[in-house]
């Protein structure tokens, strides 16, 4: 497969592309990363995603002019519970408060994905919904893995990779790659679509 540009910085997302053996180049341009609170929740993450895109393809044009032929490849993920968009804590008292209310709840993650060719000059689009579901979990597990793991950078205080998914979610229906950032198999199978 040709090398694609991956617009984001998560070091989950660059993980799982390694792991998919996806050669990539990793190029980030900062983004709002705004919406409008009045737009569906499952339309939030292709929205970001496209921002990325936006950006990334503006700095192309800046830097190199439309020279550039690899796919460009953008994700946002938000956490959703009970219609409330959980986005990054900015401080520990959010993430503890954030962790609170999905404690023993089940919430949905959400990823959207756009997959921008240049060539054509067409984006592809994707959302992946998962539903993860918590154990209740007592203050003191919160604030542990709050203060050791520090989830500022994680849509709703979470990783589900870390210590509190081992210990502290029940259960999943979907994609658990998905909930760490990148619905990869999808991801794969669209790239290929896409080249054939």
């Amino acid at each position: 497969m040709q090398q694609i540009i991956l617009a984001s910085q998560s070091p989950r997302r660059k993980m799982l592309l390694e792991w998919a053996e996806i050669p990539f180049e990793i190029m980030v341009v900062p983004t709002a990363e705004s919406f409008s609170m009045q737009m569906p929740v499952a339309e939030i993450p292709i929205h970001i995603a496209k921002q990325k895109i936006t950006a990334t393809v503006s700095k192309i044009n800046e830097t190199k002019g439309d020279a550039e032929k690899r796919l460009i490849l953008a994700a946002d993920t938000i956490v959703v519970l009970e219609n409330e968009v959980l986005n990054k804590p900015t401080n520990k008292h959010e993430a503890i408060t954030m962790l609170t209310k999905l404690a023993g709840k089940e919430h949905q993650v959400i990823t959207g994905v756009v997959i921008y060719d240049p060539v054509a000059k067409t984006e592809h689009q994707f959302a992946e919904t998962t539903s993860v579901r918590f154990h209740p979990l007592n203050t003191e597990q919160i604030i542990h893995y709050v203060d050791v793991y520090q989830p500022y950078d994680k849509a709703g205080a979470y990783a589900i990779q870390e210590w509190i998914g081992v210990v502290g979610i029940a259960g999943i229906s979907g994609d658990f790659y998905n909930v760490m950032g990148l619905p990869i198999s999808r991801v794969v199978q669209l790239l290929h679509t896409i080249k054939s």
